[in-house]
This record gives C-alpha cells, sequence and structure tokens, in this order.
C-alpha cells in the first residue's frame, strides 16, 4: 500500500519541479513510511511513498520497463499478477522484479489500457508511456484506492490524496459549493465530485489518457445486477456452494504478503466470514483486532470475542471510551482532506492505530452489506410497500402525527424512535430516493433552514445524482436500484474511504476480500430474492456460513459500527460542539444559518429531537473548514 502523485506540463519544454514534487510527495509520507522515490523526466514527474508488503527489498517506485520508455507510480495490490505475469511471460516479457507493479507495466506494454480487463485487486496508479506521450490515470472497479486530479491551463496534477495536489504552489484552495451541498445530503462528497473547486475524483471503473492537453475519461467496468428470476442464478443449494467457494479463494488471493496478516473482526456477519475463511486457509495463527465500547447499546465485543473463540484466532481488543474518542478527533480531523460525516471513523480510527501495533496487513468484511443486502433500510423498503398497501391513506393521516408527537426521543443505537421517526418521514418517496434520505443527514427542506437566508442550495440535488445512477444500473427491480446505488455512493463515498484514510493514517493495508472481482461480479447476477428473503437480510450469504459460525452470529441483526454520539452531544461533546458552532463563528464564516443551527443543537440537548446525524455533519464540516481554510497554513 503506498501514496503517489504527479504533474504533467502540457507545455512540453517547461520542466517538472524536483522541489515542488518533493513537497508534493512528502504530503503523503503516512501512507508509505518504508520508502521514497521520484522521477522526473522534462513535463512529466511521479513521486512515491512506499509501504511494502510484497517483494520488500526490489519493488522501489517509480518503477519501469526495460529501456525506461514506461513509467508507472501504484498505489494497491493485485491478487491475481502472478497469473498475469506467466502470461506475459509466455508471450516474450523479462521481469526485473517480483513485484504486481511490473506487472502492471508489461501488461500497458501488451493490451495497452485493456490491461485493466485483466486485473483483479484494488488499486490506483498514474502510468507514463514515453512514445506515446500519453498519460494514463486508472482506479479499481468499486474504488477501494482514492485518486484526485485536476485539469488545469497549464497542466495536470494528481495524487492519492488532495493534500498532495494542494501541495503544488499553482493549486488554488477555494470551496466547491455544489459538493457542500451534496455533504450535507449524504455526509460525505460522492464521485467525481470533490470538496475543492477544480479538483475531481477519478470515478471507480475508470480511466483517464491524457495526451497533451486533450483529456479522454473512459468507463472500463461496471456493474451489472439482475433482474430475472432465482432459476436465472441456478438454484439456492448451487449458489449457496458457489459462494462460499468465492468468498475462500478471495481470502486465500488476498492473504498473499510478505508480512503477517491479521483480521479486523467486529463480530458482525461478513467481518466473521472473512475471519473464518482466514483460519481455514492461513498457515499462520489468525491474529483478530476489535473495539470494546463503553456503552453497552453501541458494543459489540462480546460477539467479536464469541467468533475468535469460536474460530481459534487470537484475538486482541482496544478498549474504546469517550474520553478516548474525544481526545482523538482532532488528529483525525486533521488527516483527513474531505469533510467526512460519518462518526463511525473514530472506532475505525482507533482499531487502525492499535492493529498497527500488531501486523501490517489486516482483512476487513466491507462490502458485503452492498453486495448481499444486508442494511435494515431494505426491510425498510418492504415494509413500507406492506405499510402503503394495508394502511388506508386517511388512516395513516390520522395515526402519524400522534405517534411522532408522543414517541419519546432515545440517544441509543438506531433507537426505535430514530428509525420510526425516519421510516414516516420518507416512506412515501421512490425508493432510491427514501434511501438515501433514511442513509443520510440533511433533507432538501431541511437546507433550506440551514442555508437560507444566504441562498437556496445551489448546484446538483441529491436526488438528481441517485436518478442519474438508478437510470444506469439498467434494472428494472428497484432494489436492485438501491443495491447499484449503495455500491456507486455509499460504498464508495463513505465506507471505502472512511476505511482507506483511518488505516494510512497508520500505514496499515486494508483489505477487502468481499469487494474481490470475481466475487462482486457473481454476487451481481444473484436474484435480490436471494439477498433479501421477506425480511431476512444476506439471506444467501447466511446460509453459506452455516456450519462455519455459531448460529447466533449468523441469525443476529446488523448493529453497525457506530457510536455514541448523540449522548455525547449533551454531555462530553456539548462544549466543543458550542464552540465550533457558536453563532458568531458562523455569521464570521457565512455559510449556515446560525439561528437554525442553534436550535437544533438545543432541542436536541433538551432531547426534543434526536438531531445527531444533522450535528455531527455540521461538526465534521466546521472541524475540517477550520483546518484546511481558517488555519491556511495547512
Amino acid at each position: 500500500m503506498c501514496g503517489f502523485c504527479g504533474v504533467l506540463n502540457f507545455n512540453g519544454q517547461a520542466p517538472v519541479s524536483q522541489e515542488i514534487l518533493a513537497a508534493m510527495t512528502g504530503t503523503l509520507r503516512h501512507r508509505g513510511p518504508d520508502d521514497v522515490g521520484f522521477w522526473v523526466s522534462g513535463p512529466v514527474g511521479l513521486g512515491h511513498r512506499r509501504l511494502s508488503i510484497i517483494d520488500l527489498e526490489t519493488g522501489h517506485q517509480p518503477l519501469s520497463n526495460e529501456d525506461g520508455t514506461i513509467w508507472i507510480v501504484y498505489n494497491g495490490e493485485l491478487y491475481n499478477y502472478q497469473a498475469i505475469r506467466a502470461h506475459l511471460e509466455q508471450a516474450g516479457h523479462r521481469f526485473a522484479t517480483s513485484s504486481d507493479t511490473e506487472v502492471i507495466v508489461h501488461a500497458y506494454e501488451e493490451y495497452g489500457a485493456d490491461c485493466l480487463q485483466v486485473m483483479n485487486g484494488m488499486f490506483a496508479f498514474a502510468l507514463w508511456d514515453a512514445n506515446r506521450q500519453r498519460l494514463l490515470l486508472a482506479r479499481d472497479r468499486v474504488g477501494i484506492k482514492p485518486l484526485y486530479y485536476a485539469l488545469l491551463p497549464w497542466g495536470l496534477v494528481f495524487g492519492s490524496e488532495v493534500k498532495a495536489l494542494l501541495a503544488h504552489p499553482k493549486m488554488e484552495r477555494r470551496l466547491d459549493t455544489t459538493a457542500l451541498n451534496l455533504y450535507l445530503s449524504l455526509e460525505y462528497v460522492p464521485s467525481p465530485y470533490c470538496i475543492f473547486a477544480g479538483i475531481s475524483k477519478l470515478p471507480p471503473g475508470h480511466f483517464l489518457v491524457m495526451e497533451g492537453s486533450h483529456s479522454h475519461l473512459e468507463r472500463y467496468w461496471d456493474l451489472e445486477l439482475a433482474d430475472g428470476a432465482p432459476s436465472a442464478a441456478g438454484n439456492l443449494t448451487d449458489s449457496v456452494a458457489e459462494v462460499r467457494r468465492l468468498l475462500h479463494d478471495a481470502v486465500e488471493m488476498e492473504l498473499v504478503a510478505d508480512v503477517p496478516v491479521g483480521v479486523l473482526l467486529s463480530g458482525g456477519i461478513d467481518s466473521s466470514a472473512v475471519a473464518a475463511m482466514m483460519v481455514r486457509t492461513s498457515t499462520r495463527p489468525v491474529p483478530s483486532f476489535s473495539v470494546a465500547f463503553d456503552d453497552p447499546s453501541f458494543d459489540e465485543s462480546a460477539h467479536a470475542r464469541l467468533v475468535a473463540r469460536h474460530l481459534g484466532t487470537e484475538h486482541h481488543e482496544f478498549p474504546l471510551s469517550a474520553d478516548t474518542a474525544l481526545e482523538t478527533l482532532p488528529e483525525i480531523t486533521a488527516g483527513l482532506d474531505e469533510p467526512l460525516g460519518d462518526s463511525s471513523i473514530i472506532p475505525t480510527y482507533c482499531l487502525s492505530r492499535f492493529t498497527r501495533e500488531h501486523v501490517k496487513v489486516a482483512l476487513g468484511g466491507d462490502g458485503g452489506d452492498e453486495l448481499f443486502g444486508g442494511y435494515s433500510t431494505l426491510q425498510a423498503h418492504r415494509l413500507a410497500d406492506y405499510y402503503q398497501r394495508l394502511a388506508p391513506a386517511w388512516l395513516r393521516r390520522l395515526v402519524e402525527p400522534w405517534v411522532l408527537e408522543k414517541l419519546p426521543v432515545s440517544f441509543d443505537n438506531l433507537s426505535f424512535d430514530f428509525k420510526l421517526r425516519r421510516f414516516l418521514r420518507d416512506y412515501s418517496l421512490p425508493p432510491v430516493v427514501r434511501h438515501h434520505r433514511w442513509l443520510g443527514s440533511f433533507t432538501a427542506e431541511e437546507k433550506v433552514g440551514l442555508l437560507a437566508p444566504l441562498g437556496a442550495p445551489g448546484g446538483e440535488e441529491v436526488t438528481d445524482l441517485v436518478a442519474y445512477h438508478a437510470r444506469q444500473a439498467r434494472t428494472r427491480d428497484p432494489l436492485n436500484q438501491v443495491l447499484y446505488c449503495d455500491l456507486k455512493l455509499y460504498l464508495e463515498g463513505d465506507i471505502l474511504v472512511k476505511v482507506d484514510r483511518a488505516s494510512m493514517a497508520h500505514s496499515l493495508e486494508v483489505r477487502v476480500p468481499l469487494l474481490n472481482r470475481l466475487l462482486v461480479e457473481y454476487a451481481a447476477h444473484l436474484p435480490h430474492s436471494f439477498k433479501l428473503r421477506g425480511l431476512t437480510t444476506k439471506f444467501l450469504l447466511r446460509q453459506a456460513l452455516k456450519g462455519l459460525l455459531p448460529d447466533s452470529i449468523l441469525q443476529r441483526p446488523k448493529k453497525g459500527f457506530n457510536v455514541p454520539v448523540a449522548k455525547w452531544f449533551a454531555g462530553p461533546l456539548k462544549p466543543l460542539l458550542e464552540e465550533v458552532l457558536s453563532p458568531r463563528r458562523l455569521k464570521q464564516q457565512g455559510l449556515f444559518q446560525p439561528d437554525y443551527v442553534a436550535a437544533i443543537i438545543q432541542e436536541h440537548q433538551a432531547r426534543r429531537r434526536d438531531h445527531r446525524k444533522l450535528l455531527w455533519t455540521l461538526l465534521a464540516f466546521q472541524l475540517w473548514y477550520d483546518r484546511w481554510f481558517e488555519n491556511n497554513s495547512n
């Protein structure tokens, strides 16, 4: 795992400054503390920071082919590199290293940009073809590894994180209001947007070609979800066996490393599935790592310990108290280039730091909810259909206001009142729209209050973005459209960003076997009735894990990696919240309406409403804004 950056000057006579390239690369040291490298040739410059995982001795980057006409910087792991290498050697290619990086160079020589079609891994890379005077930027299929770029009048600047681009002296630091609008709704900034104006994320499954000042963005892969009946995927028994085989193969493939590998074990189905396959596959003892919360409604550590005992892993547990979490918050914020309104980054960050004390690589369980239908919102979609069919409209209009008025507010994890209020607010909307309102933060109506009288939200609204991805899904089934949107939006923009930034802040490589290409493409062709059976989520995955995990784990509902911010806002976080979101600071900043913000803080602390999501979204943004705009030395 690594970090890279680079510059391409459109004026072929203008050389890249190695001093600037070194400054850009220096911002990425946390992603690769083991080695640093540069390559500059006229208008092109590449910089790299390395975290050594495979080929510890000869994997230095930037790396080139034999005659130095192709150069690459690369972040990630190519899991099928040995098979690709064998084919390339048969075709006459000769290798100087045993790294997966060099495999990409020779695969490009053989196939051009079509080399991406044979790759199975998590990756982002930049490749310079001197003979064609062409720069190729590429990113893996689902967006596990990040890649940002800025097309400017004079050239292209790119890197693994935004901070590398902002280290270039010609990059301006301006807030993108469209990205801010999307962030307020979604709690993250989705691709291809970036919170900084003029910078874009390379979307997953895409590559960008630069030839001179001409750019060409192309999608090389997309997910096609099945619309057919169960018979289209074979019978359930065959599908269960195939999912188990593919999961085993994915874990085996992703265990390849020249350093020890552990597993992040929450005690949920997905991470437990990965741990089970590791134990069956690994030739070494498997170390497992989990977090224990001091709030029982958020704590899953007993489930993690149960799985660890059942599988026989070497289990390590990190106790996370409110004091520890709040002490760590400034450190977390300091490492984020874009605001992220997902409070679970706190335990993810602390767990990554704890895990890095023991291993350099860990496998995680991310992706299972999106592939196999694990979110409770899918159950809510089904209940919304039942509710609208069975309850007359007049009864709903009569009962709903009374229920919302009388329902007491609880600050527990995913409390009943929190879920019911969101359900009743949005159940009548189209599935893909209500889905992201259920998952997200501010609604369009709330943003009018938040931003007025400064102006209504500008730019693209979330409903337009969601509708775009629903059309791209090429499926008529509403629940399949929801799953597709989750993969393109929530997974890539929130979950994978959270894991990448939290882990790489501590130079820990986290791999995600459930997002292995072979498993993703197979799961896409399963009918959703294999994923959501009645109100049972992850039905097929639960069946595939029978006999491997305790029944109590397979039968438990999803809990999520949440933290008790609702309680903290009325307790230990109250001083920070009131300081950062004070009327004086908001008025000076000029983005949010101070009276509106003060009102939701007061409602929450008086327990009249649960505004945990709204307040955390604002707090996360303000802490980010203070670092990047108020303190311009960063």
